[in-house]
């Protein structure tokens, strides 16, 4: 299929991409356009108006400062997966972006793209989550930041009000004491995952679980936090038997989707439980000796 017929507009700036947003037309925001145009082109989205914000020099910026790394809405994750800085400073999202399609989509895909998808199955989202990062919204009201755990109110349904965009996500980079990981199965290399995990863990100077992030991802309606694992290990010392629990519980009070093409929610459920124990195992090693 091609896409319905729709206007053009590249933006200069964010103040005029905002412009577009106001003027009472269906208008969307196009950066690389690896999620809209597809969807546009089965006819499941058709704006009036895409506004191209691939020029606006504020939107194609990324550093870490303070142990945050802002990432703006035009930045590629090619950009990010190559930049020395942000795998030195953030190893994590270097090797959650490895992790999405292939390089050619890479190239052209953002991760603010991604957020403002907010596909349930997309690895961003829950990376965000389990770090416990933000997104930065600009709109009529002015700028806002939304953490990461309030954006995805529904599945394909970012939190944002009408007339906004986002122009940056903020993401916490990993310290010394912090391990982490990222699991997922897919059927093919570059597919959606059928199931995914996102682990965070920070120990303290006795070896403690000082605070645990699990965001997980293609399992449910949206991306999610499984708090019932986290509340297991906060306090504990991560040991096989307190791990295992953990997995054990990590789909406690979440409701698992299935369907009949690409995986029943039993499957999803079996299967992101070996996934978390996996992810959780890496990230304690890792974390155990960063605190060294």
């Amino acid at each position: 299929m091609k896409t319905a017929a729709f206007d053009y507009v590249r933006a200069g700036s964010t103040a005029e991409a905002l412009a577009g947003l106001g003027n009472g037309r269906d208008a969307r925001i196009l950066a690389g356009g690896q999620s809209l145009v597809p969807i546009m082109a089965l006819r499941l989205a058709t704006p009036e108006v895409l506004i191209d914000i691939t020029r606006c020099p504020e939107l194609n910026t990324h550093g870490a400062h303070e142990g945050v790394l802002t990432v703006g809405a035009a930045v590629t994750d090619g950009v990010l997966e190559r930049d020395p800085e942000v795998r030195a400073t953030h190893p994590l999202l270097v090797r959650t972006l490895s992790l999405i399609a292939h390089p050619e989509i890479r190239a052209r895909g953002t991760l603010c793209g991604s957020l403002a998808h907010a596909d349930p199955a997309a690895e961003l989202p829950a990376l965000l989550m389990a770090t416990e990062g933000d997104v930065v919204v600009d709109g009529p009201a002015g700028v806002r930041h939304v953490p990461a755990v309030d954006f995805f109110p529904g599945p394909f349904t970012p939190a944002l009000d009408e007339g906004e965009m986002i122009v940056a996500a903020r993401l916490p980079t990993p310290g010394p004491g912090t391990g982490w990981a990222v699991e997922e199965i897919s059927r093919r290399p570059g597919d959606f995952a059928l199931a995914g995990v996102v682990c965070v863990v920070d120990l303290d100077g006795a070896g403690r679980c000082a605070r645990a992030g699990i965001g997980l991802f293609g399992v449910a309606s949206t991306p999610v936090r499984a708090r019932a694992a986290e509340e297991v290990l906060m306090g504990e010392q991560p040991s096989h038997s307190v791990l295992d629990a953990a997995a054990a519980a990590a789909f406690d009070d979440i409701d698992v989707q299935g369907d009949e093409v690409h995986a029943s929610a039993a499957y999803r459920r079996t299967a992101g439980r070996a996934l978390v124990r996996m992810a959780l195992g890496t990230a304690v090693r890792s974390a155990s000796r960063g605190a060294a």
